[in-house]
């Protein structure tokens, strides 16, 4: 175990009123002088520079802060575009793979028990141009 010191008890001080009132006469002697500085004509343009200085620095980190958040977005929408993008490719082969000409002939021969007609089953229909004026 380490050694513990014992400290003898501080004395508070005790607001004297005669310290109080000279406070509160140097802080007003104070804003007098920063008031009348103020009047000044030069003093009152780097007060305005040092506030445009502060709007516009305050500016840039909005605008900052905006370009993040606008950033983010586009990441993540790029991201969720790919991902479309990917769906729709396996989609499109899917679809490619149920449609080939080859697999249709065949469900329709082990559902539906059709067939391939040969040559003397087909008829073919000779093409009549409709009659005009008749209804």
């Amino acid at each position: 175990m380490g050694a513990v010191a014992i400290e003898k008890p501080t004395k508070t001080a005790r607001l004297n009123s005669k310290r109080v009132r000279d406070g509160v006469a140097t802080a007003v002697r104070l804003s007098h002088q920063v008031f009348a500085a103020l009047q000044q004509k030069r003093v009152l343009i780097t007060v305005g520079l040092v506030m445009l200085l502060i709007v516009s620095s305050l500016g840039v980190v909005v605008s900052a802060h905006e370009n993040r958040e606008l950033f983010n977005s586009l990441s993540q929408l790029q991201e969720q575009r790919d991902n479309y993008q990917r769906e729709w490719s396996q989609l499109l082969l899917e679809q490619s793979a149920l449609s080939a000409h080859g697999r249709v002939e065949q469900l329709a021969s082990e559902r539906f028990g059709m067939v391939v007609p040969g040559k003397q089953d087909i008829v073919l229909v000779p093409l009549m141009a409709p009659l005009v004026g008749s209804r």
